[in-house]
């Protein structure tokens, strides 16, 4: 019998161990293993693989289909609010509204720059819910200083954004805009000149921001008593205006009948009132100006996290007005 060299019988007994090793696979390749620690086959590997990649694309459908309908209810939202306000306007101004639709009429009314800036309002609006509801959750979860000032400084950009729309909005249609067509009832009902009082409004955050240091607390009354100024200066303004308005329009003859020598008179006078009336744009401005200038002065005085809280506060105290229109025109009838 023939006998096998010691180094023959080496090499077959490791590369007997080398099979062994690599679970079997004469090319030495590795393989894939399962969770239970069990040799995967290359077709089970591919579908896991396979399975992994629809899972991936599944999700990514699903992302895409619930970013998609949250646009349409965002849509939606902004077309109701729209038609709330059309209607709202409609029915103060005693048009007719039959089947729950608006008539050329109804739209001809408020003119379309009223319309867009009621849009845009409703949208910005939006937008700043949204703003807010970041700045509470950073109040409430103590962030840093640095990361609730950029929240601070986005919401008082915001509120810049606002006035221009105003700005816009009075020289389409200027008595829409004083009137507040475009707030809600009880909102309206303490509103003047378009909008809120800055040195109200100061008030109701004095107990919003404490502790105050003295230097603060004498630069919040500092302004309050700056913006009361202002205030009364803009509201003698408005009453002289609405006198000599009315003076113009009850001084001679204002119907003339057709072909009368009254007719030249008439139409000067009415020219007189007109131009009185396109002051009315410059007070909106003003007034503005004021309420701008008071939110931006007010963050200077405070700290961040009081300009914070304080931020919070006004709108809290404008939701509640919103809220308290709602229950009112919801409250129950005899």
């Amino acid at each position: 019998m023939a006998m096998s060299s010691p180094t023959e019988t080496s090499v077959e007994v490791d590369a007997e161990d080398r099979n062994k090793t690599s679970g079997g696979d004469q090319d030495g390749a590795t393989v894939s293993l399962d969770s239970s620690g069990r040799p995967l086959g290359k077709s089970e590997d591919q579908k896991t693989v396979r399975r992994l990649a629809q899972n991936r694309e599944a999700a990514r459908k699903s992302r895409l289909r619930k970013k998609a309908y949250v646009q349409q209810l965002e849509s939606s939202r902004l077309k109701l609010l729209q038609l709330e306000q059309e209607l709202q306007r409609a029915r103060q101004q005693g048009v007719f509204v039959a089947n729950g639709c608006l008539g050329e009429q109804g739209h001809s009314l408020g003119g379309s720059g009223s319309l867009t800036f009621d849009m845009e309002y409703s949208r910005w609006l939006y937008e700043h819910q949204r703003q807010i509801g970041d700045l509470r959750i950073a109040v409430n979860s103590h962030v840093s200083d640095n990361e609730l000032s950029l929240l601070v400084d986005a919401v008082m950009a915001h509120y810049d954004e606002v006035f221009k729309l105003k700005s816009i909005g009075a020289k389409s249609n200027i008595f829409h805009m004083l009137s507040g067509m475009w707030t809600t009832p009880a909102e309206r009902c303490f509103m003047w000149l378009g909008g809120f009082r800055s040195s109200e409004l100061l008030k109701i955050l004095a107990s919003q921001v404490e502790p105050l240091t003295d230097q603060q607390l004498m630069g919040l009354c500092s302004l309050q008593q700056s913006s009361q100024q202002a205030e009364d200066a803009l509201s003698q303004g408005m009453e002289a205006l609405q006198q000599s308005l009315a003076e113009t329009l009850a001084s001679g003859s204002l119907c003339p009948a057709p072909g009368s020598d009254n007719v030249a008179s008439y139409m000067g006078q009415m020219a007189l009132a007109m131009g009185k009336l396109g002051t009315l744009e410059n007070f909106l401005r003003q007034a503005d100006l004021l309420r701008q200038q008071t939110l931006h002065q007010m963050q200077r005085i405070l700290t961040t996290r009081q300009a914070a809280r304080a931020l919070l506060a006004i709108n809290d105290y404008f939701s509640r007005l919103r809220a308290l229109s709602s229950l009112w025109l919801a409250r129950p009838r005899e």
